[in-house]
């Protein structure tokens, strides 16, 4: 956790760091230039007014040293006593060849000036500076500014630094928590008082790993269904096996009860291979869905069960406006699974609806506990009549490939499994 805490940290410092580089070239690069034009007009304000008071006669010890002036008085051209004295200023006619507006700035001798202009009684009066007044203003600026930015630069980092800080050990205990995610003996609680993403965060590895939990001991109990299922024609196998051997047991006999028991261990394996099947087929949308004859399937499987048990009548209620799509082979897998499962448990009266794109099938036998419902579909749940069986479970799963899903309904006398379009 330490490399993750420092790559963490270095990271945070070069954010920081190029936070400031960016606000150091804003402040030493960009803000200037923007400064110009403000500095500009203070200028030209500083130039006007003193030519309000300043007259021809005035005298140079209260002029501005900065500030240069020429008057124009008839053909007469004066000048302050100062006018040699900013930067490079010499002949007073080059200079008023430079100035054709009331106010600007020109060039001369690779030096910029600014200037402004005003006439009053017939006196033409002009003040002329250099680029000091502007440099001043954009120092006095920026001097006022970078401590400021500066210091809330620091104190935003520092802020950043501790709260990622605070941000790595919320980060350190769920990693420690996935670490040990398996490990029982571990206090996997953590109580992060902010509701944050961290804290969603944290809520979906709890619940992850009670998920995990639960798919542990969900496998654990398969297995151990599925052996007790596997074991059962496996044991009455070798126990006849033996019997023939030891001549307590006919050989037709042992042969006979032997090739039964390893058709229904077959019909296991073959069970369970599909089922492993239908996750694979589900995740890879390779099944070819297309309308089917509902009606003819039905007919079909009733003429298939219906002298299994011949105390149980069959009742087929259709219309022909219903529509029904998958594959004939997936369809008859659920109704074998299904009728098969009828057969078990109803006593009289088997019953198929099909009617508004609703397949309904009905048996009289017993209703199914309230508890049992929610589970009826696991693979290897035990039954009601203790059996153990992955009938129910293929039932639910292929409808899912193919679109549809089935629910339980328990009956005033009996139960009905109702098959529907699944609705996203």
């Amino acid at each position: 956790m330490k490399h993750v805490k420092n790559k963490l940290s270095r990271q945070l410092l070069a954010i920081i760091g190029l936070i400031f580089a960016i606000v150091f070239i804003c402040l030493g690069v960009i803000l200037p230039k923007n400064l110009i034009s403000v500095a500009e007009k203070s200028i030209y304000s500083y130039l006007r007014e003193p030519l309000k008071f300043v007259e021809a006669d005035v005298d140079n010890s209260l002029l501005n040293t900065k500030v240069a002036y020429i008057y124009i008085v008839g053909n007469s051209i004066l000048k302050s006593d100062n006018f040699q004295d900013i930067k490079g200023l010499d002949n007073p006619n080059n200079i008023l060849k430079k100035i054709t507006n009331n106010y600007g700035k020109f060039n001369y001798k690779h030096q910029t000036y600014y200037y402004y202009k005003m006439k009053y009684n017939n006196i033409i009066k002009i003040a002329i500076s250099d680029d000091t007044y502007i440099n001043e203003t954009k120092s006095g600026i920026l001097s006022a500014i970078f401590p400021v930015v500066l210091g809330t630069c620091i104190i935003i980092g520092l802020i950043l630094v501790l709260w990622s800080s605070w941000i790595v050990r919320k980060i350190e205990k769920i990693k420690n928590v996935v670490d040990n995610i398996d490990n029982p003996e571990y206090d996997h609680f953590l109580n992060f008082s902010i509701d944050d993403e961290i804290k969603s965060l944290a809520s979906a590895i709890e619940d992850m790993r009670v998920t995990l939990i639960n798919q542990e001991k969900y496998r654990n109990r398969m297995y151990q269904n599925i052996s007790h299922d596997f074991k059962t024609p496996l044991t009455v196998i070798k126990s006849h096996i033996e019997a023939s051997s030891d001549g307590v047991e006919d050989e037709k006999t042992a042969l006979k009860i032997i090739d039964e028991q390893s058709k229904k261990l077959e019909q296991k394996v073959r069970s369970l291979l599909y089922l492993n099947k239908l996750d694979y087929l589900k995740e890879s949308k390779t099944v070819k869905i297309e309308q089917v004859d509902m009606i003819k399937i039905l007919e079909e499987e009733i003429e298939k069960f219906k002298y299994i048990r011949k105390d149980v009548d069959f009742i087929l209620d259709k219309d022909r406006k219903s529509i029904y799509y998958g594959t004939y082979e997936h369809w008859e897998t659920i109704l074998d699974n299904l009728l098969e499962n009828f057969m078990r448990y109803a006593k009289k009266t088997i019953k198929i609806t099909l009617k508004q794109n609703k397949l309904t099938l009905y048996n009289d036998g017993d209703k199914i506990d309230d508890d049992f419902l929610e589970v009826i579909f696991t693979p290897y749940r035990k039954g009601i009549k203790g059996d153990f069986g992955l009938g129910l479970s293929i039932v639910k799963k292929t409808l899912n490939v193919i679109g549809y899903d089935i629910s339980i309904k328990n009956e005033k006398k009996g139960v009905s499994f109702i098959i529907l379009k699944e609705t996203h």
